[in-house]
């Protein structure tokens, strides 16, 4: 079940079917046109259009009663939760993940990164909800300019889902949320637009599935239609 595909995530969200997933836990891009220090850069990040049709598309794909978790811009969050709200969700909590370092200074000294947690329907709450403040490790960025630390997005993935749950990140990127997912013994399904991420992360879950002893990702009989799958 678990795959990490190559292609645009609204065009190949609408190939799933309605209700197909568990939980979603993603980290699109922020609009903000984000360049690092050696020129990397993000698809989507300097105009909104894809947006709305992502959120519509996660809606749908989404069972009933379950739950997403986005990471967003602060100085975008009006555009992040009108296209939540249009699209159907509810807002139900706030997640800051905690830095011990500042990323950026200007005012004040940028030292978190922030999601919200967004409800489809009437989810159940979970029997030990975690604190919605979560510590943050850097990653040193090696496999993407942005890349989120597995081990903030593991306590997220193992309070709010069960064991075996499909887990969907449509703005992949090298695979941090499917590298979570498959260490915690769910299914994941991982979408990223560029080339160079998405090989990235194909080789990170490889490592995962040796270490794991886990099946092979690369089922082409579940997305027939993705040999770019793996």
């Amino acid at each position: 079940m678990s795959r990490f595909i190559l292609g645009d995530c609204v065009q190949v969200m609408s190939r799933f079917p309605s209700r197909a997933v568990d939980f979603i836990l993603t980290d699109p891009p922020y609009l903000v046109g984000y360049k690092d220090r050696s020129g990397r850069t993000l698809a989507g990040d300097n105009s909104p259009e894809w947006l709305q049709p992502a959120c519509h598309e996660m809606y749908r794909v989404l069972k009933n009663d379950s739950l997403m978790v986005s990471f967003y811009a602060w100085n975008r969050a009006d555009l992040f939760i009108n296209a939540w709200k249009s699209a159907g969700f509810r807002i139900v909590g706030h997640i800051v993940f905690a830095k011990s370092y500042a990323s950026k200074s200007t005012f004040v000294g940028y030292a978190h990164e922030s999601a919200f947690l967004l409800a489809k329907g009437r989810p159940k709450t979970p029997e030990r909800p975690i604190h919605d403040v979560i510590q943050w490790q850097y990653t040193g960025n090696r496999h993407h300019p942005t890349e989120k630390p597995v081990q903030s997005l593991r306590p997220l993935i193992e309070s709010l889902t069960p064991p075996g749950a499909i887990v969907l990140d449509p703005f992949a990127g090298s695979g941090s949320t499917c590298v979570a997912a498959a260490e915690s013994n769910r299914r994941y399904i991982g979408i990223e637009l560029l080339e160079q991420y998405h090989a990235a992360g194909v080789r990170r879950l490889e490592q995962v599935q040796r270490s794991m002893r886990m099946p092979a990702a690369n089922d082409a009989a579940f997305y027939p239609d993705y040999p770019e799958a793996a």
